[in-house]
């Protein structure tokens, strides 16, 4: 089984969506591992704040077949295709990493490059995996994150509840 993180980020009806998101994906993929969920402005741009976190999961399916259960999940909690690539998302999921693969897999490039452009998700990614090495680079994230700009973005921990648990640490 390999193991997969997924960057989950919305901003409309956040709290429902990712909820439904984090349902879904131990409906499907069984215990998950969850980050803390943090709130930050777009990126790209304006509209409303986000929610991101990382999600660790065990699948042993093909990163194809993982790619199409995300994407049947964000199409039940009413993604929207037809917009622009940056605009306002009721829920988005991506395959950050699968194990320690570089490289394109069933269409898939892995690690996604926002990994480490993007602070939401380094840092819950740092949180859940502070000492998992980039398949690239071979620096930890936790490495990665002391080394981030952190002036590139703000983030804020939320309370954030999901089967009757806070799962932001920091709060």
């Amino acid at each position: 089984m390999a193991l997969v993180y997924l960057s989950l980020g919305s901003n409309i009806e956040r709290r429902r969506r990712i909820t439904a998101a984090l349902d879904a994906l131990a409906e499907c993929f069984g215990e998950l591992v969850v980050s803390s969920v943090y709130e930050s402005e777009s990126v790209g741009f304006d509209g409303d704040s986000f929610y991101n976190l990382v999600v660790g999961i065990h699948a042993s399916l093909a990163v194809g077949e993982v790619s199409k259960i995300l994407k049947s999940i964000e199409d039940q909690n009413g993604r929207d295709r037809s917009g622009p690539r940056f605009g306002s998302r009721s829920l988005d999921i991506d395959i950050l990493t699968v194990d320690d693969i570089a490289g394109e897999i069933d269409g898939i490039q892995l690690p996604r490059d926002e990994v480490l452009k993007n602070a939401f998700v380094l840092l819950p990614l740092a949180e859940i995996a502070p000492q998992t090495q980039h398949p690239v680079t071979t620096q930890s994230y936790s490495q990665h994150w002391q080394e981030y700009d952190k002036s590139k973005q703000e983030l804020w921990p939320v309370e954030f509840i999901w089967r009757g648990e806070n799962v932001t640490r920091t709060c």
